[in-house]
């Protein structure tokens, strides 16, 4: 990996010539991302993050911290101890520059020795398992590390609205489509919530990876699956939640 995503959050920090970050998936077209909006303040956050922050408590780790907003504001405004990783080293640079004080090189798979009162995967956070045959492994990793009475706070959004604009009168829940093979839906062997991401920044571009969106329901069956009890804290304004999973 090129860690571009990283290399746009430091060349932002540190003023150098930043520019925009340029994404395309596999059901959506290329699109601009503003790095600056990495660097938001808690009046700028969404509602869904704003309430994480506000339930997070105790130790605190920031999985996939990216430029460290959400730790700055716990850090710093509620004086709470985060511990801030990403895979990205150039994202850790900015954050450190930030004035984050634990942020480090970390994959959350890898992760021994430490236990959390509170571990937060915002801006989907939880999609970072790229499959959805991976989440049992990764919500039993992210189990592992919470100490009693301990909490995952995780927000996601329910895509299926990308294949299929036909909702019942009441506003009720979205149906999948039928499950086939085709160039526009998901198919018998994948979960409508995978997308392939790819980046590009100042003309180069990164390999291609994994990501995910879980609904809720995926979510709460594959927590349950694993010994975690699952609760929806709050839904957004376009098929977004945040969850809390606890042991």
């Amino acid at each position: 990996m090129k860690d571009l995503f990283g290399k746009a959050i430091l060349d932002f920090q540190t003023n150098n010539s930043p520019e925009d970050l340029i994404t395309e998936t596999t059901i959506s077209e290329e699109d601009e991302m503003s790095v600056a909006y990495l660097f938001r303040s808690y009046d700028e956050m969404p509602n869904l993050e704003k309430k994480a922050l506000q339930l997070s408590k105790g130790k605190i780790l920031d999985v996939g911290c990216g430029a460290g907003s959400h730790s700055l504001t716990l850090q710093n405004d509620r004086n709470l101890d985060v511990t801030s990783i990403d895979i990205s080293p150039n994202a850790i640079q900015a954050c450190t520059l930030r004035g984050l004080k634990k942020a480090k090189v970390q994959d959350v798979m890898t992760l021994e020795n430490e236990k959390f009162d509170t571990i937060l995967l915002l801006m989907n956070g939880a999609g970072m398992c790229g499959k959805l045959k991976n989440i049992p492994s990764f919500l039993l990793k992210l189990k592992s590390l919470l100490n009693p009475g301990g909490q995952i706070l995780l927000d996601s959004s329910d895509i299926i609205y990308m294949f299929d604009d036909d909702d019942d009168e009441d506003g009720g829940k979205w149906i999948a489509p039928p499950v086939q093979p085709s160039a526009s839906g998901p198919s018998n062997n994948d979960y409508y919530g995978e997308i392939v991401f790819n980046i590009s920044y100042k003309d180069e571009k990164e390999k291609p990876f994994d990501w995910m969106f879980i609904d809720y329901n995926t979510l709460q069956n594959a927590a349950f699956a694993n010994g975690l009890r699952c609760e929806l804290i709050m839904e957004g304004e376009h098929y977004d939640y945040l969850a809390k999973l606890s042991i």
